[in-house]
């Protein structure tokens, strides 16, 4: 079996060499960065399995950090952060975080958050998100009250001819919403699908997500037509929106 390489991302040397051993025993491969400059460069010489990321790299925010590499890689990410905080776990889910760790940790937890991520996502491709696929396929576009998404490429086109500026958490979301068309979704349900952290989330995780998802998609998303509010369950994909999607599509 190849060997998964693990880029660890903080500014504290004592942890990433703590971190290194403790993934090295496991078998990984281990690269270090302690910033983003130091993240790019990695990136550029050879994309990891999964990164640990700091939330706190000196200087730099590493929201910001997670943010850049979300825009052009699907590549796993655990986020590393000293303070308990909700808002923080919550903003890192947006940007697709794929689990959390707060210091301190022990060493077992973090091994089977490594594996438990990398389990979850097997069949996803680290590589540049726009390489994903040169050509789109009729099979994999579907037409979106006005809106073209690409499920090969993970983008969507607006109603002007621009790319929409979707994260990969914004493209998870709207995918479980397409394949459970004319389903009502309970949050729980909308985090399972959405692989979220094993973490228990808040409510609030899910409504922000959903909200930022309809500033991107809806004409008006104080009127949202497509995701629409099922008081007392979660969300739904509407009826019309699910039979304009496929209907186009079969007919592209």
């Amino acid at each position: 079996m190849t060997q998964k390489t693990v880029l660890v991302v903080d500014d504290d040397p004592k942890v990433r060499v703590l971190l290194r051993r403790c993934l090295e025993s496991d078998g990984f491969l281990v690269d270090e960065a302690e910033n983003g400059s130091g993240v790019r460069a990695a990136f550029a010489e050879s994309l990891p399995d999964l990164v640990t990321l700091d939330l706190n790299l000196g200087n730099e925010d590493g929201l910001d950090v997670a943010r850049e590499i979300r825009r052009s890689h699907d590549v796993p990410i655990i986020m590393v952060t000293g303070k308990d905080d909700v808002i923080d776990r919550i903003v890192g889910l947006e940007l697709g975080a794929d689990d959390y760790l707060t210091k301190p940790f022990h060493v077992r937890e973090v091994l089977a958050r490594v594996r438990s991520v990398l389990r979850r996502s097997e069949g996803r491709s680290p590589v540049n998100i726009g390489e994903v696929a040169d050509t789109p396929s009729d099979d994999t576009l579907l037409y979106l009250d006005g809106l073209i998404v690409d499920q090969d490429r993970m983008t969507i086109t607006d109603r002007d001819g621009r790319d929409c500026d979707l994260t990969t958490a914004d493209f998870k979301l709207l995918c479980a919403f397409l394949s459970n068309a004319k389903r009502p979704l309970s949050r729980d349900r909308l985090m399972d699908l959405i692989d979220g952290a094993d973490w228990a989330p808040l409510d609030r995780t899910i409504d922000n997500q959903v909200a930022r998802l309809r500033k991107k998609i809806e004409r008006d998303p104080a009127r949202p037509l497509l995701i629409k509010t099922v008081r007392g369950i979660g969300y739904m994909l509407t009826e019309s929106a699910v039979e304009d999607a496929y209907r186009s599509s079969s007919t592209a």
